[in-house]
């Protein structure tokens, strides 16, 4: 292996005249390219494609996932999406980026996908044929982003403004013109029958 210089490196640079050996593990240290596709062809830190990137020295990059500086706008570790231009990234970021998408792996700036899926694929990031990991670990729910808490300016539950009951003085309504603010039917006084409460900003 050119990178570790041990025994058993199986894989070898498409490139026809080029000798350099390396183990799958320390391609990224020595900044070669596996494409995980077609023919699943690798390649040297030498022979690796590289992407037509638009430079401007003046201007700060940053990746569009981490938002920290990138520092070498040409080095192995920073890509560029080819649609829009204006979003940059470092190469270990768009692939955890594809790995969390899966078949939803698309540009997180311009949400191109043809293109932007073809490019990462050609310089070595590794797709997933899989729904994304917010859908299927069970990691995201909806009701964990319903706002789910009582905001009338004096709180009468005795549980607290974020005890909710199905049914009775502490069941929440929502606002229901913004769905912003809450509040228990107790707090308002409410009657039973009624179905419809906005908020004081409404």
């Amino acid at each position: 292996c050119f990178v570790c210089s041990k025994m058993g490196a199986a894989i070898t640079c498409w490139m026809r005249g080029c000798g350099r050996s390396f183990h799958l593990p320390c391609a990224s240290q020595g900044e070669c390219v596996t494409q995980y596709f077609g023919l699943y062809r690798s390649f040297c830190w030498e022979h690796r494609p590289q992407q037509p990137l638009q430079a401007h020295p003046e201007q700060k990059r940053t990746c569009s996932i981490c938002l920290e500086t990138l520092d070498n706008e040409r080095a192995f570790k920073i890509m560029v999406c080819p649609a829009c231009q204006d979003a940059w990234f470092h190469r270990n970021c768009i692939q955890k980026q594809a790995f969390h998408a899966g078949i939803s792996f698309c540009c997180p700036c311009c949400h191109n996908k043809e293109l932007f899926v073809l490019a990462m694929l050609k310089m070595g990031i590794r797709l997933f044929r899989r729904p994304p990991s917010w859908e299927s670990d069970g990691g995201w729910k909806q009701e964990d982003q319903l706002h789910r808490q009582c905001d009338v300016a004096t709180c009468l539950c005795p549980g607290g403004r974020e005890q909710v009951e199905e049914e009775g003085p502490w069941e929440l309504l929502m606002c229901f013109s913004c769905a912003a603010e809450g509040t228990h039917r107790g707090c308002s006084c409410m009657r039973m029958t009624s179905t419809r409460w906005e908020c004081s900003g409404c």
